[in-house]
Order: structure tokens, then C-alpha cells, then sequence
């Protein structure tokens, strides 16, 4: 199928049991896309008949993971629109009346059947080793026993009366032509015993109200779809496009889960992900743009997509590539806007991940200004930015007696080559990056060390880590006086290490 050619009615209709996973938001995004593309509307629909798992917190991370990723609505909660309420609870009368008409029209019954029976029945079929499915015996109840049913107390639903015989076949925009035996389908529940509708008959009705032209969504519901094409045909309403796209996997081929990583876009916006990169990596989640493009703009991706590119295969959900992208997207920032999205991160409290509570907020931007050049280029999470930066901004660093020798020095070697460092950096007259580097390297051939043996302790010395923006540049910016104690105090640190060892 080739992408539309007229204005598209798409939605997004999450369930809010549970924070929004990866592939529940993925669909989100397709939705948006083709609408943009097509200068449709994208609707948001609250599908909350579920209320025993009614989750108001799973309601909140809905609409912030689309703020957060920049998907906007036309209609929905919250903005309203032509053809609400937006919320499915809001719209219960109309799912009882659609239910009473189809027994009405014969296409579905009262069934009085209980849940104990409901489990009995399938322990039976299980001990036969026959598939657990609803035998139909509602079919056979009279008016009067249903309502003698009611009257006790037990739950009366409604089911659809699936045909016994024949075909259903419906075109999937991604997969081409597919086809259902019916024989293979149980009578199903369309109103619950509490009145309220289940998923198959809701959507339905509200897809048909709300104008939906095009219907994205994973692929897990195809084995649905026979069910909901019934009622359709029950109901006399003409189908919309189904585009059921793939699964995602992680690396190793399983269902996306914990152990790959986070499975919400929020938990990525938390772990300092920025939501254009996200957005463009899970718009490649199972649609390619037909070449190996891999980093687009969101305008980019609206040009290029098409429904025809999306892939039936399972698509696989690489974190490692997903920070290659992040840090792609970061070197590609201003470094006004760096400072921007990393200032959030580093001013959490040292208890959520920022810089120590001793630092002073709001953090001194002109100084930010002076390190962003040292770490632009090495970071690919803004989270990373407090780690990368904190020794710029402590009082002082207290590494461990361990790690202040180089490869292949002991305690002695590094304890001469610090006291020579300090020496150093207490009489060199200029502290820029040039002439620190020179003098430096002066002073390894004079003490005979290998310039590595001399600059790793002192790396240790003022910022605390083996790895660290490159040496001069860091001792600039962390200034003489600061060095100077730092070095002091590593050499404090090694002599105490060696005397304790000397006992």
C-alpha cells in the first residue's frame, strides 16, 4: 500500500493500565507521521473500560511521553474537538445501546454463563487436550432464563454470534491480503457484565464516530482483526485501513523487556536521552527510508515515509545503537543549547544523580560555557554530563592511593612524580594549555619518565578519574591555585599509602 493521498484521520488509543511501553508509543509515532504527512489529524482516545486496572499515574505518563517526544494532537483530552468525549468511560451509553442492538438484529446474545463455569469448562477441555474456547451454550438460553439469571444476581453478558462456517478475509496494509476460518473463533464477549464494553466492540464504535480513516498497530492484534471485521459487518460500518506493524525485539530476539534496557519513553528521557534522537531511532524501528540513512530531522522523516517501507519482520531495539545516535545528536548541538538540556541533569540533587548537594546552584553558566568544549564531543547522554563535569565544580577530589600510579609505576615512582608536578605547577608562569603541555613534557625528560608515566597520576591527582577530558585543557579550566591544592593533597594520599604499608 502506497501512502495516502488525501488528509488522514489516524489515532492513538492507549489503555492507561500501565506506563506506555516502546512499542505501545512507537505506534504513536507512525500515527503522527502519516498525519503530518498527509496534513491529516491525529487524534489521542483514552481507551479506559478497563476500570479495575484504571491507573491515573499510567493516564499522566500517556500525555507526557507525547509532550516529551513532540507528537502534538488535534483532538483528544485536554483539547477537545469535534466528535468527543475523547474518553472512552465518557461514552458508555453509546457502547450498551450498539451491544442491545446486535441481540436485537440477532448478530449476539445475553449469556448468563458464570466465571466458575467458564473455568470449569476450559479444565475440561485442557484435561481432552482440546484448545480452551466458549462452547456456545448461550446461544441456547431463553429469554426467561436470562432474565431469571438476572434476577439472582448473576452476571449477564453479551457475545457476538460468530458464524459457524465460512471465511473472513481483510487487506493489511503491510502484510497484503489475509484470511480467517471462522470455525476457528469462539462466540466473544462485547459488554461486559459491569456494562462496559470490551476492547473489540469499543473501538469500533468510536473509530467510526471519530471519522478514523487509517488503524496503526501492532502486530499482535492481526489474529484479532477477524473479530472486529464481524463486527463491522454486524454493525453495517465500513472498515478503516489496517497497518499492523511489526514487533520489536531485543538483540537477542526475545520480547522486549527489562534486561534490554528501559521499555518506556520516559525512562529514556530520565537517562538523558533527548527526544529528537529517540524519535528518530524509533521511527527506524520497523520502517526504513529505502537507503541507509540512518540520522534524519523530524521533517526529513515526514517527507520520506511511506506505508509501503514498513517491514513485516520483527524489528530489533538496539540500545547501544541508540546511544550512537544520542551522541550524534549532541555534537550536533549549539553549545547554548547543551548547556540548556544539560543544566536539568546537573542540578538534580546529588541523591537523583547531580553534581554534589555542596555545589552551589544555579550553576555558573560562563564557567559551564569554559568546560563545554572539553566534553562536546565525548558525551552521548546528557546524564553523563554531571560525571563528566563534577570535578570542575567540587572543592577538592580524593582518589584512591590505588589509582594514582600509571601503568607500570609503584608507589614510589608516583610519589616522585608528583612532588615534581607540584614543584612545577607551582612556579610555571602561564596556565594555558600550550605552555602547561610544553612545560610538562620538559619536566617528564628531565626526571626521566615516559610522559604517560608523569601525566596519569596527575590526572588522577586534580580530577579524581583515569579518564578525563584531555590534561591541559583540564588543569586550565580547573585553574593554578585548584591544581595546586589537588596535587598536595594527592601526594598526602600516596605518602599515607606507602607509610601504612611500611608498617
Amino acid at each position: 500500500m502506497t501512502n495516502p493521498t488525501s488528509p488522514v484521520r489516524v489515532r492513538y488509543a492507549p489503555s492507561p493500565t500501565g506506563i506506555p511501553h516502546i512499542g505501545n508509543i512507537r505506534t504513536a509515532l507512525f500515527c503522527w507521521v502519516l498525519a503530518q504527512q498527509t496534513k491529516g489529524e491525529f487524534i489521542v482516545r483514552i481507551e479506559d473500560t478497563d476500570r479495575s486496572r484504571y491507573d491515573a499515574d499510567a493516564e499522566k505518563a500517556i500525555f507526557e511521553s507525547l509532550d516529551w517526544l513532540g507528537l502534538t494532537w488535534d483532538e483528544g483530552p485536554g483539547k477537545g474537538g469535534p466528535v468527543g468525549p475523547y474518553v472512552q468511560s465518557e461514552r458508555q451509553q453509546t457502547y450498551i445501546e450498539a451491544a442491545h442492538r446486535l441481540v436485537e438484529s440477532g448478530h449476539a446474545y445475553f449469556d448468563d454463563t458464570t466465571p466458575e463455569q467458564l473455568h470449569a469448562l476450559r479444565e475440561r477441555q485442557r484435561a481432552a487436550k482440546q484448545p480452551p474456547r466458549y462452547d456456545g451454550r448461550g446461544r441456547h438460553r431463553s429469554t426467561e432464563e436470562i432474565e431469571e439469571s438476572r434476577q439472582a444476581g448473576l452476571p449477564i453478558t453479551i457475545r457476538l454470534k460468530v458464524p459457524e462456517f465460512g471465511s473472513v478475509s481483510f487487506n493489511d496494509a503491510v502484510r497484503g491480503k489475509i484470511t480467517f476460518e471462522l470455525k476457528e473463533l469462539d462466540d466473544f464477549v462485547i459488554l461486559k457484565s459491569d456494562e462496559m464494553p470490551t476492547y473489540h466492540l469499543a473501538h469500533i464504535l468510536d473509530d467510526k464516530a471519530m471519522g478514523i480513516t487509517h488503524v496503526i498497530r501492532g502486530d499482535e492484534w492481526i489474529s484479532s482483526t477477524p473479530r472486529h471485521l464481524l463486527i463491522h459487518q454486524a454493525l453495517e460500518i465500513e472498515p478503516p485501513e489496517y497497518v499492523h506493524v511489526p514487533l520489536i525485539l531485543g538483540k537477542d530476539k526475545s520480547k522486549l523487556s527489562k534486561r534490554h534496557g528501559a521499555t518506556s519513553a520516559l525512562e529514556y528521557r530520565d537517562q538523558g536521552f533527548l527526544a529528537d534522537a529517540v524519535f528518530n531511532f524509533m521511527c527506524l524501528l520497523g520502517w526504513s527510508p529505502g537507503d541507509d540513512t540512518e540520522v534524519m530531522t523530524r521533517e526529513e522523516i515526514v517527507r520520506r515515509f511511506s506505508i509501503d517501507r514498513i517491514n513485516d519482520s520483527p524489528a530489533t531495539f538496539d540500545v547501544e545503537k541508540l546511544e550512537w545516535m544520542n551522541g550524534v545528536y549532541i555534537r550536533n548541538m549549539s553549545e547554548d543549547e547543551l548547556i540548556e538540556h544539560l543544566l536539568p541533569f546537573m542540578e538534580r540533587s546529588e541523591a537523583d544523580g547531580g553534581l554534589p548537594d555542596t555545589v552551589e546552584r544555579p550553576i555558573d553558566q560562563v564557567y559551564l560555557k569554559k568546560l563545554i568544549p572539553l566534553v562536546h564531543e565525548r558525551l552521548k547522554l546528557l546524564s553523563e554530563g554531571t560525571e563528566t563535569l563534577d570535578f570542575f565544580f567540587a572543592d577538592n577530589v580524593y582518589p584512591a592511593a590505588e589509582d594514582l600510579p600509571g601503568r607500570n609505576m609503584d608507589m614510589a615512582m608516583t610519589e616522585t612524580a608528583l612532588e615534581a608536578a607540584l614543584s612545577l605547577c607551582n612556579s610555571v608562569t602561564s596556565f594555558e594549555p600550550e605552555h602547561l603541555e610544553a612545560e610538562y613534557r620538559a619536566l617528564a625528560e628531565k626526571i626521566e619518565m615516559k610522559p604517560g608515566q608523569l601525566f596519569s597520576p596527575i590526572r588522577v591527582a586534580t580530577t579524581g578519574k583515569a579518564f578525563a577530558p584531555p590534561l591541559f585543557d583540564t588543569m586550565a579550566a580547573i585553574g593554578q591555585e585548584r591544581c595546586i591544592e589537588r596535587i598536595e593533597n594527592a601526594l598526602s594520599i600516596v605518602r599515607s599509602a606507602a607509610s601504612t604499608s611500611a608498617e
